[in-house]
């Protein structure tokens, strides 16, 4: 349920009101407009009676909400949420492009990639220190080695760093990593994600390869329910019936996730294909669609890569295709003008 106030409600009235909430059972969201502030009830307001809550003063609206997550959505925060990580801001219309290899290999190839991605216009690292592989033969990541040469590279670069956890038992190695990402297959693992809420990091939420928004957005929720806000969701593709690529890269998930949800969301064209031909033209049409960023990998040489190396773009071609972007933003932000 949302509790609309009235326009430029009294601070104390808007304290009493979340106070008799809370003094009835409810935990209360409070999401501060330009002129409205509103107040999400999160509980069972099924016996709520919202005529008389409407009688009360300084209330404008009061409407029930159906859709389990709560935190996550729109109606509770109209507003785009905006997550600085640094220099960096994600959300809100912004366009930032996350860049890297898809697994670090030595210093000189995590801190060469590095450089140049920044140089390209990339706001943050990407690189995987541990590595979730379907073979268990397969390369595994440097694990905690990783982690040390990714903070080698933001220390060379200033560049903040993004790499995936895998296990709760992971945690305080990823102290001073800048945003933790979340894969695919561990979008529910709820034990990680209740954790993953204590924390004050952003958290970069990739959607299952066979979910649907909704359980993107529940996910989602058990950060939120449990006090980190800072969430964000990436589309990275589907399985479907087509063999073809690796993925299916679900584009329509950017402007529905949009009109769902206030948080930002990015695109990982690279998972979507499975293939390097692919990513400039899946990166285009993110953002097209309104994508707030993308996440991009990025080898000093693919063919030898460890991991992935078929769908990371090399870093002549990546600085190709952030011109292309750029003109594509401003296209975009003169098109949202008319």
């Amino acid at each position: 349920m949302i509790v609309i106030l009235k326009e430029n409600a009294a601070v104390q009235a808007v304290q009493s009101l979340v106070d008799n909430f809370k003094s009835i059972g409810f935990d209360v969201h409070i999401s501060q407009g330009s002129t409205h502030t509103i107040l999400g009830l999160i509980g069972d307001t099924g016996k709520l009676d919202i005529d008389q809550i409407k009688m009360l003063e300084w209330v404008d609206d009061v409407k029930r909400i159906q859709e389990p997550f709560k935190n996550a959505n729109r109606k509770f925060h109209p507003q785009d949420t905006v997550i600085k990580v640094k220099d960096a801001v994600i959300g809100g219309g912004s366009m930032t492009v996350i860049a890297g290899p898809c697994s670090v290999e030595s210093e000189e190839q995590i801190i060469t990639v590095a450089r140049s991605v920044k140089a390209s216009g990339a706001k943050l690292l990407r690189g995987g220190a541990f590595k979730p592989r379907t073979s268990p033969y397969a390369f595994q990541g440097l694990r905690d080695e990783g982690i040390r040469l990714l903070l080698e590279a933001k220390k060379d670069t200033g560049l903040p760093i993004v790499t995936e956890i895998m296990d709760l038992s992971q945690l305080e190695l990823f102290n001073d990593v800048d945003v933790i990402q979340v894969g695919a297959r561990n979008m529910q693992n709820f034990e990680l994600l209740k954790q993953l809420g204590h924390t004050n990091k952003p958290i970069l939420l990739k959607r299952g390869l066979a979910n649907t928004y909704q359980e993107l957005l529940m996910s989602a929720e058990y950060i939120m329910a449990f006090g980190n806000e800072n969430v964000i969701l990436c589309e990275r593709g589907v399985r479907t019936f087509e063999t073809y690529t690796r993925n299916t890269l679900d584009i329509s998930a950017v402007p529905a996730l949009k009109i769902l949800s206030h948080l930002p969301v990015i695109v990982d064209p690279s998972h979507a294909a499975g293939m390097a031909k692919f990513v400039a033209p899946l990166s285009l049409s993110a953002v097209a669609a309104g994508a707030d960023g993308l996440i991009i990998e990025v080898h000093n040489n693919p063919a030898c890569a460890k991991c992935d190396g078929m769908q990371s773009l090399t870093m002549p071609d990546f600085d190709t295709l952030m011109k292309k972007i750029n003109i594509m933003k401003e296209a975009q932000v003169a098109c949202n003008s008319l």
